[in-house]
C-alpha cells in the first residue's frame, strides 16, 4: 500500500486545514478524488472529498483509521471496487473488503447512514463486465438483506446507452474516468438518494 502514501498524507494535511466540520464523507477512488465540484454539488450535506487516486476497496479499508476515523461523520458515501477488478481480484474478494470497511465504519461511527455507489460500467474495463455486475450484485444483495443503515446507489444502469453499452459522453478519452456530464449524472442520482430518509434534517 506504500504507493498511496503521498496522497494519504495529503488528505491528512487537508483535514487539518479545513475551516468547517464535515457531515458527509465521500470516500473512495479517483472517481471521488477527481470530482472537483463535489463540495458545491453537495453543499447542504457539508461534504468533504476523501478520495485518493487508484484506491481499491482493500486500500479504503487499509487507510480507514488514517483518513476517515478522525472525522465526526454523520454519513458516508463510498465509491470503490473497479480498481480491485482491474487488479485482477475476484468479486468475492471485493465483497470481503466491503464487509471489512462496513465493519470499521460501524465500530467507529455506529449506525450512521452509509451509501455504496455501484461500480460504474466503464468503456476501458468492459472486458470485466461480468465480474463487475457480479460484484455489484452481491454487495447490493447484502445491503438489501441486512436492511439497516446502508443503501445501494445504482448508477450502473444510468450510465448505459440504449444498446446496453457505456454511454461515451459520460467518460473522458481514457474511457475510465468521468467527464463533466458523467459527474452531472452522478450528482443527480446521488443527491436524490441522499435526500431520502436520513437527510431531511440536514436540508
Amino acid at each position: 500500500m506504500f504507493w498511496y502514501e503521498e496522497e494519504v498524507k495529503g488528505l491528512e494535511k487537508e483535514r487539518l486545514q479545513l475551516t468547517y466540520e464535515p457531515s458527509t464523507l465521500f470516500y473512495g477512488s479517483s472517481s471521488i478524488r477527481l470530482w472537483d465540484k463535489l463540495f458545491d454539488d453537495f453543499r447542504p450535506f457539508k461534504p468533504v472529498n476523501l478520495g485518493f487516486g487508484g484506491a481499491t476497496l482493500a486500500a479504503c479499508s487499509w487507510f480507514f483509521n488514517r483518513i476517515v476515523a478522525p472525522y465526526d461523520a454523520k454519513s458516508i458515501v463510498i465509491y470503490a471496487g473497479d480498481n480491485d477488478l482491474g487488479d485482477g481480484r475476484h468479486p468475492e474478494e471485493i465483497f470481503i473488503f466491503f464487509e471489512q470497511l462496513a465493519s470499521q465504519i460501524s465500530n467507529r461511527f455506529g449506525d450512521i447512514p452509509c451509501y455504496f455507489i455501484s461500480i460504474k460500467p466503464s468503456i476501458a474495463r468492459w472486458d470485466l463486465i461480468n465480474s463487475l455486475k457480479y460484484a455489484n450484485n452481491i454487495i447490493e444483495n447484502e445491503i438489501i438483506k441486512q436492511d439497516n443503515n446502508w443503501k445501494f446507489i445504482n448508477i450502473y444502469n444510468k450510465m448505459l446507452n440504449k444498446d446496453g453499452s457505456p454511454e461515451k459522453e459520460y467518460f473522458l478519452q481514457d474511457g475510465l474516468h468521468l467527464s463533466a456530464k458523467g459527474y452531472a449524472l452522478w450528482k443527480q442520482v446521488v443527491y436524490a438518494r441522499l435526500l431520502e430518509n436520513f437527510h431531511a434534517e440536514l436540508i
